[in-house]
């Protein structure tokens, strides 16, 4: 009975320094615990399955900022809609001219960015390129938007829907963009409306010689989220949802993704849709050379012992660097006090600014560092706002554009009228593409756009067009006009 009894006490006594122990190591791993500040309770536990129905409050996961960015940004992003309505000939096209042709529609697709609740609506050119109706999906509602105005140069557009209250986007600042940062590309690839892909920014500043543009501004932000067909124009927001780009590009072999994203940086976006907007053109600034960066090679010619800086190798005659006192040859390092170690990087400050503003250039002179001060011109070479001189012949269903200075400086010719839109009519018969320069009829120069659109719908007899290509080329067109 005793040994009964004893057993018993033990058994208690044992229960109670087992609890004991039990609370004593469980307070010590509550204080371990504590001590990485990580929670100590349990919340939203079901036992019955085994995991949490929600994540602890206090703890930040990559995958929250991804839900807040794209509930932040989606809803800004709209589907672009385009209708293309060319005439062909089918026979002899000699006889066809000024006479009607068969049709055909085209229809094309992409992406665009709600910019302010008033109905204003960035893109890119390629977009809507030519496109005889633009029409805009929001949601279950489509709208027919009007081209506000277009900037090849930045491969970006800027239309407008009649609509109130729009969803407009935030947007960021490009100088706040780091490389590894994640963010995320949001669009229409392939029609799948409102598409979200996430990934890392990979470069900046990546000049990739898309821009098939007299004076191209690239300086992209490099992505690695995906982005296919149908994603052009839409946006690359942060992990706030600002807008940091207009999705313009792809590098691939096989028109699909294949890692390598591009976009036009908000900085620049920003200034161009004010442009469009405001004046119906981009103010752009020329700095009057051209930049190359340095490399051992370049060095080496050159006998240069740095690689810094970025190389001046071509400075155009009255130009701004010119009337600076700016040389080819010298080696900028530094503008306004920033450093500069490539030629995308000046020419990104460059976009950013205005005809009439001033740089303050640094420049290496052989043992010398000088510095000048250069005031930023426009296309004509002069320091005031411009407008595009366009002149829209309705006899011939055709926009000509006068030749301004810097582009006829570039491409050695005294006078010049640009091909800049094509509609329906007899001008479309001649095969003549949008970006073609005329500069003479049968071997007389042509210098006013009005003039030319006079002498072409009276014009019998055999002609001959002559002009620059968009590729640089002297192309001659030859016509028998009945």
């Amino acid at each position: 009975m005793k040994n009964l009894i004893t057993s018993i006490i033990v058994s208690i006594a044992s229960g109670f320094v087992g609890a004991y122990l039990y609370d004593s190591y469980n307070a010590k791993n509550s204080e371990s615990i504590d001590s990485y500040n990580l929670p100590t309770q349990v919340v939203n536990y079901d036992t019955s399955k085994g995991h949490y129905l929600s994540p602890p409050s206090s703890l930040s996961v990559a995958e929250d900022d991804f839900v807040l960015a794209a509930n932040n940004s989606r809803s800004s992003v709209v589907f672009i809609k385009t209708l293309n309505e060319r005439e062909y000939r089918r026979g002899g096209w000699l006889d066809w001219f000024f006479e009607g042709g068969a049709s055909q529609q085209q229809i094309g697709g992409g992406s665009g960015v709600i910019y302010s609740q008033d109905g204003y609506i960035i893109t890119n050119n390629h977009v809507i390129d030519e496109a005889d109706v633009i029409e805009v999906i929001y949601g279950k509602r489509t709208y027919r938007a009007t081209l506000i105005g277009t900037d090849p140069s930045s491969d970006l557009a800027v239309i407008k829907v009649e609509a109130e209250g729009l969803p407009s986007i935030a947007r960021g600042t490009s100088e706040d963009v780091k490389i590894g940062e994640w963010v995320l590309a949001i669009g229409n690839p392939f029609n799948l409306n409102s598409t979200v892909t996430a990934g890392i920014v990979s470069a900046k500043g990546r000049n990739i010689n898309l821009l098939r543009d007299k004076f191209p501004i690239e300086s992209f932000i490099q992505t690695d989220a995906a982005i296919n067909p149908g994603n052009s124009g839409g946006a690359l927001v942060n992990r706030k949802g600002e807008l940091i780009g207009i999705n313009t590009a792809i590098l691939s072999k096989t028109g699909s993704y294949a890692g390598y994203g591009f976009a036009v940086p908000v900085d620049i976006v920003s200034k161009v849709v004010k442009d469009l907007i405001e004046y119906g053109e981009v103010q752009k600034a020329f700095f009057g050379a051209d930049f190359h960066d340095l490399n051992s090679e370049i060095a080496a010619s050159l006998n240069i012992a740095s690689l810094d800086g970025v190389l001046l190798t071509r400075v155009q005659n009255e130009g701004a660097a010119d009337k600076a006192g700016l040389d080819e040859g010298d080696i900028v390092i530094r503008i306004d006090n920033e450093v500069v170690e490539s030629s995308t990087r000046i020419e990104e400050l460059i976009a950013n600014s205005y005809p009439g503003d001033k740089m303050v250039v640094t420049v290496k002179r052989g043992n010398k560092e000088i510095t000048k001060s250069v005031e930023l011109t426009n296309i004509e070479g002069t320091t005031t706002l411009i407008k595009r001189d366009i002149y829209m012949s309705e006899e011939l269903g055709v926009e000509f554009e006068m030749v301004p200075k810097v582009e006829r400086d570039l491409m050695g010719i005294e006078s010049g009228i640009k091909v800049a839109k094509i509609h329906k009519g007899a001008f479309s018969q001649l095969d003549i593409p949008v970006g073609f320069v005329i500069t003479h009829l049968n071997g007389t120069l042509i210098s006013d756009s009005k003039e030319l659109s006079k002498i072409l719908d009276k014009i019998r007899g055999r002609v001959i067009i002559e002009g620059i290509s968009k590729g640089g080329r002297r192309v001659y067109y030859p016509y028998y006009f009945r």
